[in-house]
């Protein structure tokens, strides 16, 4: 199949083709005499799992990766993509079920709680954290707990969502000070640590310091998880407050 009946075929324009060759993303089987690329059912299999990747929102060298990768397995591939896939029309109906009693509580002059009101997007952003960092997560704590911690997280009040975010904004201006004074086992640290963990227990089911530190861990072994501190306080910020709970949790 030429490139054009490739795109065609797909949707995907010939351009976006070509850059996917260039960047070694997919690569036509084999280029003609006269220089047009040529894709067989290999290629045209592998496209298919690049856009199902793709509408899962993943960047295109974490597909690279994915799909060159030595052991990838189509069926397993597909597996995932369908249960990912499940979880955001999930997500997508619990969004369409506030908007809709939404609009009756309005239409009919009904009352609508505030945790009716806020169901479907706490259902989204916890969505959007499996996406991020659910492997993970789930990994070092197992599926139990960390269920237990989401569930715990949907339940909240609006009263205690409302408080966990202000209790975080605490933390960051605290942990700005506390960079500052440029010692973690100090005072000022450890009421960094502290913040942080009362912030934890919103979610958390049952406190330990080997779990606090084992997050902390996570925190300058990850760059997403870095990247969370750092980009909402300053550089540096995710290895300081983890050397604050390393020493908080190793009193």
């Amino acid at each position: 199949m030429k490139i054009n009946e490739l795109a065609k075929l797909s949707g995907v324009s010939t351009r976006t083709l070509r850059y996917y060759d260039e960047i070694g993303l997919l690569s036509p089987a084999m280029k003609n005499d006269a220089g047009y690329r040529i894709y067989s059912q290999k290629e045209i299999d592998l496209l298919q799992q690049i856009l199902f990747y793709r509408a899962l929102d993943m960047k295109l060298e974490q597909i690279k990766d994915i799909i060159h990768a030595p052991n990838f397995n189509v069926m397993d591939a597909l597996e995932c993509h369908r249960q990912q896939l499940l979880e955001k029309n999930a997500m997508i109906q619990q969004l369409l079920q506030t908007v809709d009693q939404t609009i009756e509580a309005l239409q009919e002059g009904k009352n609508m709680s505030n945790e009716e009101k806020f169901k479907g997007f706490k259902e989204k952003m916890l969505q959007q954290n499996e996406e991020k960092f659910g492997e993970e997560i789930r990994q070092r704590y197992g599926n139990e707990t960390v269920e237990a911690s989401n569930k715990k997280w949907l339940n909240m009040t609006e009263q205690q969502f409302e408080e966990m975010g202000q209790l975080e904004q605490s933390l960051f201006e605290r942990l700005r000070e506390a960079m500052a004074d440029g010692n973690p086992a100090s005072e000022l640290g450890q009421e960094v640590a502290e913040l942080h963990k009362r912030w934890l227990m919103f979610s958390w089911k049952d406190y330990s310091k080997e779990a606090h530190a084992g997050l902390a861990a996570m925190y300058v072994a990850d760059e997403r998880f870095t990247a969370y501190y750092d980009e909402r306080v300053t550089a540096g910020a995710s290895q300081y407050l983890h050397d604050c709970i390393v020493a908080y949790a190793t009193k």
